[in-house]
């Protein structure tokens, strides 16, 4: 198990805005074969990070070290690779520009074409906003994946999910301390309101009963 940084340079984003000094950082587990045939990738999901997938990676498991090489790529944002707390100005805190689970892919992309050499993925899997990576995935490089398994996701954010998380931001946004994401101190009142909001969604009325 390795944990590295790979340099995107100046990043062109889909809004055409460019994320300065932007980098990915990624997790690998196991050896890359001779023909470079086993790969796995495992994007993150939203609030996680590449520890919390080592979980799932283990020898015996479908996810095998010693079976696969398998590159876990944080996503932007989530405070390892570039995010609003470790990029420098102008991109720095509240002032991070918006990017997509495009610009993920093709960040990524050039992790395992240009940093690895690899020209064809086994399988990309995903939970949550990750499995909206690994459809991402398949769509972009159909030639280059040749399976993708995307877990309680969705290949695009249906209406309903959009309201729910316009609920998520603006409960933050109305905290006055939050300051358009150029807070120095914690917006806690708006970090309680998130996580009541967060709650009622997250979990089933099966859930709350039992």
């Amino acid at each position: 198990m390795q944990t590295e940084s790979f340099s995107l340079g100046d990043f062109k984003l889909q809004s055409e805005e460019i994320l300065t000094n932007a980098f990915l950082s990624y997790e690998t587990h196991g050896e890359l074969n001779r023909d470079k045939s086993n790969v796995i990738i495992y994007p993150t999901w939203y609030s996680g990070n590449h520890e919390d997938i080592r979980a799932a990676i283990a020898p015996g498991r479908a996810l095998d070290p010693d079976k696969y090489f398998i590159i876990v790529p944080d996503m932007f944002g989530n405070g390892h690779s570039s995010s609003p707390s470790n990029t420098e100005p102008p991109n720095d805190r509240g002032r991070f520009p918006a990017v997509t689970p495009y610009d993920n892919i093709i960040a990524q992309h050039k992790l395992v074409t240009e940093n690895f050499d690899i020209e064809q993925i086994k399988l990309v899997v995903g939970f949550s906003m990750s499995a909206q990576q690994a459809f991402h995935w398949g769509a972009l490089y159909s030639e280059m994946v040749s399976a993708i398994a995307p877990i309680c996701g969705s290949s695009k954010t249906s209406a309903h999910n959009w309201v729910f998380l316009e609920g998520l931001k603006r409960s933050m946004q109305a905290d006055e301390a939050f300051n358009g994401g150029d807070y120095r101190d914690q917006p806690e009142k708006g970090l309680r309101a998130f996580t009541s909001v967060y709650a009622g969604w997250m979990l089933s009325q099966s859930f709350y009963r039992e």
